[in-house]
């Protein structure tokens, strides 16, 4: 009964009374103790979790819950500050930092009467997209290859995010997206992963990577709850200069599956030999049921998605050079024993920060540094200014554009590319979105060969999350897939 539950199922059993959020909750928690091999929780806040259901029960008593949300275990990538509880970024020079503040996502949720189970391992400071990067060491998937009984990576940043969805540690969690971070793992673990436009939801109180691509989301079992997610973290905020002042929309209650007179764009610079055939099947048989559902398939050109890449692995780590600069020893987190204030920085930030995260923080300051800024951190900008024409042009002529939402299915930990370079094209499909601050959704339609999840990504206009959850739910709908990988983690 308690088992795979989504937050609308959740919520009717917590109204109807036939179990109490504590129930819920318990069983969360002892789920996430019985889970430890998967290594998604850095942080799991039971005395608070447990506190916090008895308040949504003494409410549901009264007849006065809060909303959908009331009730509802969710965790958070550990990227978000909380308060009072340990936030890391999955970094050792943040290993001790303990927030006096709680973000503005957070915080929405708990207002609305969500539980919070905990923190969620990541790739460190959201840089890698396999979750091997954090200092806690990686997350596993919780799906398992039907050939193998390898271990394989979640995808990344959120890699806790996604797999304590799938293996049903928490409801639904909410991660963070900066090239792909969301839609990636989701990919990889048969969940649903929503990007929001760029400003959509506030990143007060958010550690940044990247401020100008960074943005939270949720990850979660359907598009329905995606959407009532969406609708809890969304709004404007005063504390982040930018976050949208459009007003926030009722994305549940106006949620419909109609595509009907629709058109879909399909890229045609994402068509290539190398994508596997089984991607390429289910992205033609995603057309073929948006098709069949009344929408009209256009084939559409984006010229510069070749550029993307070399773009983003600019701009990126230029803006994580200036945000990560903060952390030093001084005001809080890691600091090392040098009497000598030079050496204890060095000493510090060399001791605390992960090789990936140095080698981007050095790409970042050598793009900045004088002589180069033109040649490269400006360039840049200059084509991120033409992927966002690009998307402009296109949506002049379609609705919503599909595309896989990555080149390949989960793969063993072990087996990770050592060219750095060659990981970063996992992001292949996701980062020309974030240069163009649009929403996008990774939806899960299938199982390869080898039994694991393949999903597929929706996009659509700036602020148009509406009609992306429309259309999600359609394709949802439409395939009826099941996330239940078999639970050998226990």
């Amino acid at each position: 009964m308690l088992d795979n539950l989504t937050i609308l199922e959740a919520s009717k059993l917590i109204d109807e009374k036939k179990v109490s959020a504590l129930e819920i909750t318990n069983s969360y928690l002892k789920k996430i103790e019985d889970s430890k091999k998967l290594n998604c929780f850095i942080t799991v806040s039971h005395d608070k979790a447990v506190h916090a259901a008895k308040e949504t029960d003494n409410r549901v008593s009264k007849n006065n819950r809060i909303g959908p949300m009331d009730g509802i275990p969710l965790a958070y990538k550990d990227l978000f500050c909380t308060k009072d509880t340990l936030t890391t970024a999955s970094s050792k020079i943040l290993s001790n930092f303990i927030p006096t503040y709680e973000s503005t996502v957070t915080n929405n949720c708990i207002n609305k009467g969500a539980i919070t189970l905990g923190k969620l391992n990541c790739d460190e400071f959201a840089m890698g997209s396999t979750n091997k990067t954090s200092f806690y060491g990686p997350v596993v998937n919780p799906w398992k290859s039907l050939d193998s009984d390898e271990e394989l990576v979640p995808g990344g940043s959120s890699g806790g995010s996604a797999a304590s969805v799938a293996a049903d540690l928490c409801i639904a969690s909410i991660g963070t997206d900066t090239g792909g971070s969301i839609r990636q793992p989701a990919s990889f673990t048969g969940a649903v992963g929503l990007k929001p436009t760029y400003g959509r939801v506030s990143r007060w109180g958010t550690i940044a990577f990247a401020s100008s691509l960074d943005q939270a989301g949720p990850i979660s079992k359907t598009v329905e709850d995606a959407a009532i997610l969406l609708q809890t973290i969304s709004g404007h905020d005063n504390k982040d200069s930018t976050s949208s002042q459009k007003p926030n929309e009722h994305y549940f209650s106006n949620l419909n599956s109609s595509v009907k007179n629709l058109k879909i764009g399909i890229p045609k610079e994402y068509m290539s030999d190398d994508l596997p055939l089984e991607i390429q099947n289910y992205w033609n048989e995603g057309k073929k049921i948006l098709s069949e559902n009344g929408a009209e398939i256009i084939e559409i050109s984006l010229p510069h998605t070749k550029t993307a890449l070399p773009a983003y692995y600019i701009i990126a780590p230029a803006e994580a050079s200036s945000n990560l600069s903060r952390y030093d020893g001084v005001k809080y987190g890691l600091r090392t024993n040098e009497k000598n204030l030079i050496k204890m920085y060095e000493s510090t930030r060399s001791d605390g920060f992960g090789d990936e995260v140095k080698r981007r923080i050095m790409i970042g300051t050598y793009v900045l540094s004088s002589g180069y800024y033109d040649a490269y951190y400006l360039k840049a900008q200059k084509i991120r200014s033409l992927i966002k024409k690009d998307f402009d042009n296109v949506f002049k002529d379609v609705n919503a554009i599909l595309t896989p939402a990555t080149p390949n299915t989960a793969f063993a930990i072990d087996k990770e590319e050592k060219d750095p370079v060659k990981n970063y094209l996992n992001d292949i499909f996701t980062v020309p979105i974030n240069l163009a601050g649009l929403p996008a959704i990774s939806i899960p339609f299938g199982l390869d060969k080898k039994g694991l999840p393949v999903g597929m990504q929706l996009i659509t206009n700036s602020f148009e999350e509406q009609l992306l959850l429309n259309i999600a739910k359609n394709i949802q709908d439409s395939i009826n897939f099941k996330n239940e990988p078999k639970c050998w983690w226990k």
